[in-house]
């Protein structure tokens, strides 16, 4: 394993904008390690004072619609006009092996070539959301390391995919046309969180389609009720693979982001969301301490045993083992061990 570096070590190159430096810190951040995860909250809070200055957009949709090609092409358009642009990139992890593909660099070859562009794909590790479990920390980083935009891109569309809304301050859907019932393929729930639709692959042959997509989208947000930052929804059409529609697509993002700010919801939201991490965390490290608690790890297959069998309910086998836990001293490691 390669020897980890001071404390002092990683605040200096990430906030140097050191890109080996920022990849070995967002590792630590990741990783499980008690080790790591001590090394990891001093580091963050050295570096918390830094971030907070980019804008966070989340990147979700349905598979196919081409998500990859899109932050490609978008990453690109952005550091034409001067911004460094960090890409955290998700990709899916096995139900069976834990194991994901981490093919984004290679899907994004000339923007992982761009040095004013940063390409992190990170594993979902099964985590809720579409989105890895670490990203929230990995997108600080990117912010004390100089990053002027961070693009966070999911691996689907779903209802727990939404909670990339939680941890962005603008959320893009891409959409295909001609993939059938357009308006059936619209998830309430997604479009009630969304702030921009952008209907991709609006080229060529499906050109014509795309626009009537675009119309069809517009008309059904108006049955929708009023997005809680008072800025409409807006929907275009876009080409990725022609590197159409991203000039259009900065424009709502920075205007959007402008109005937000000088009503306020911008900042009202950032603070929302560090409630929404705290939730979050607090649920997180209760589960790892229970499922690693020596109590319950030696009752739990007894348990899932009778379960299993027809003997217990679920409820009042959970109930059972929460009391065990409960009521079991907690070992130090248990603790130390997790964040």
């Amino acid at each position: 394993m390669r020897q980890r570096l001071s404390v002092e070590t990683y605040i200096r190159g990430v906030l140097a904008g050191d890109r080996a430096t920022l990849s070995r810190a967002i590792t630590i951040v990741e990783s499980s390690l008690p080790d790591d995860r001590a090394l990891a909250a001093e580091m963050l809070r050295g570096l918390l004072p830094h971030t907070g200055k980019s804008v966070r957009i989340g990147i979700t949709g349905v598979p196919g619609v081409g998500k990859s090609t899109f932050i490609e092409a978008f990453g690109n358009y952005l550091t034409s006009l001067g911004k460094r642009v960090a890409v955290l990139a998700v990709d899916p992890s096995s139900q069976q092996s834990g194991g994901s593909i981490l093919g984004d660099k290679t899907r994004m070859e000339q923007l992982a070539r761009n040095p004013n562009a940063y390409i992190r794909p990170s594993a979902t590790n099964l985590s809720l959301g579409g989105v890895a479990r670490h990203t929230r920390e990995a997108a600080l980083l990117c912010e004390a390391a100089g990053y002027d935009i961070v693009l966070v891109e999911t691996v689907g569309v779903g209802q727990s995919e939404t909670l990339v809304k939680g941890m962005t301050d603008f959320f893009l859907l891409l959409m295909l046309a001609g993939a059938g019932d357009e308006l059936q393929g619209i998830k309430k729930g997604i479009m009630e969180m969304v702030d921009a639709v952008a209907v991709n692959k609006a080229d060529g042959s499906n050109g014509n389609a795309a626009q009537n997509a675009v119309a069809e989208y517009r008309q059904a947000l108006h049955y929708l009720p009023e997005s809680p930052s008072g800025v409409p929804i807006q929907v275009v059409a876009c080409s990725a693979a022609e590197g159409t529609g991203m000039e259009t697509i900065w424009q709502i993002i920075d205007a959007y982001c402008s109005k937000t700010t000088e009503s306020g919801f911008f900042a009202a939201n950032r603070q929302a969301q560090q409630g929404d991490w705290l939730r979050d965390q607090i649920r997180v490290s209760l589960e790892e301490r229970f499922y690693t608690n020596t109590v319950v790890r030696q009752q739990m297959a007894t348990v899932a045993e009778r379960v299993k069998s027809g003997l217990q309910l679920p409820v009042e086998a959970a109930a059972e083992l929460i009391e065990l836990f409960l009521q079991s001293p907690a070992k130090p490691a248990e603790i130390s061990g997790k964040s």
